[in-house]
């Protein structure tokens, strides 16, 4: 498949992942489970056919340390879709590429570049504007506002986690045992806290079925697909824009509407976030 295409159709499939959290009707703890462990049910048979199971130890715990967080982070960013718009929740949850660049800095001193620092800087503009300032001033902020904030940061840790193994390991023998630590983990939760996982509606099967095959499994494959042709950046500049195509089904399916301030502060959030992307251009020799 064409690079491109194959990116177009990852960012479709995983924004309809906020819609489908909304329609399934059920706990957020039970959606997130059920999305990664369909999408494993259906990826494992192709990993054990095709042998596809090679991995060295080093790698397999980076994989299952993975798996954890990104499990953390899909829970959590559930949770925090049933507390405030669809559009709101996925805007934020997509500035982990900011926390990402300020981790890398303290952690690694890792120089981010001026364009980076002016991306950042208005991106919390654009979040003083979306919440409020004087909600701001005052340290009052809604639990979904700092649920997705939170869900972005643990994204952005998933990422420094599991950078580079993807250039040692295929996408599918990553995804496999990743998948299959989230799941596991997902399902100790869920037990622990007597989560509902059974009796459900047929609506919410099909919810979770249709977020497990298409947001998670289709999704993820063809946006991985796509960065081992495309350059990193612009995949990520790309990947913004399953904001607005989720903004538009939640008014569509959801019927949800978004105050005047929400709007603009969303568009400033993605401008500085899409600044946050630019690099300094090379000196000429």
């Amino acid at each position: 498949m064409n690079p491109k295409i194959s990116l177009f159709l990852g960012i479709l499939c995983i924004a309809f992942s906020p819609i489908f959290v909304k329609l399934a009707g059920v706990p957020a703890l039970t959606s997130s489970f059920y999305r990664i462990f369909i999408g494993w049910v259906c990826l494992a048979p192709y990993c054990i056919i095709k042998n596809k199971l090679k991995i060295n130890r080093a790698d397999l715990l980076i994989a299952i340390l993975g798996g954890l967080v990104f499990a953390s982070d899909i829970a959590v960013w559930h949770i925090s879709l049933l507390k405030i718009s669809a559009t709101i929740s996925t805007l934020l949850a997509n500035l982990a590429p900011v926390w990402v660049g300020l981790l890398s800095y303290l952690l690694f001193k890792k120089r981010a570049g001026r364009w980076f620092w002016i991306g950042t800087v208005v991106a919390i503009a654009g979040m003083v504007v979306l919440v409020g300032y004087q909600d701001v001033i005052h340290l009052k902020f809604n639990a979904g506002i700092l649920l997705a904030l939170l869900a972005s940061f643990l994204y952005a840790c998933y990422i420094l986690i599991t950078k580079g193994i993807l250039q040692k390991i295929e996408t599918i023998t990553f995804m496999f045992y990743n998948m299959l630590a989230a799941s596991i983990f997902l399902l100790l939760i869920c037990l622990v806290d007597d989560i509902e996982l059974t009796g459900l509606p047929a609506s919410s099967w099909e919810c979770l079925l249709a977020m497990g095959i298409i947001c998670q499994l289709t999704g993820w494959i063809t946006i991985n697909y796509a960065i081992k042709f495309l350059e990193s950046t612009k995949v990520s500049i790309a990947l913004l824009s399953q904001t607005v195509i989720a903004g538009f089904l939640a008014i569509l399916l959801l019927k949800e509407r978004l105050e005047f301030k929400e709007i603009i502060g969303s568009a400033i959030v993605l401008g500085g976030i899409a600044l946050s992307f630019i690099k300094r251009p090379m000196a000429k020799a």
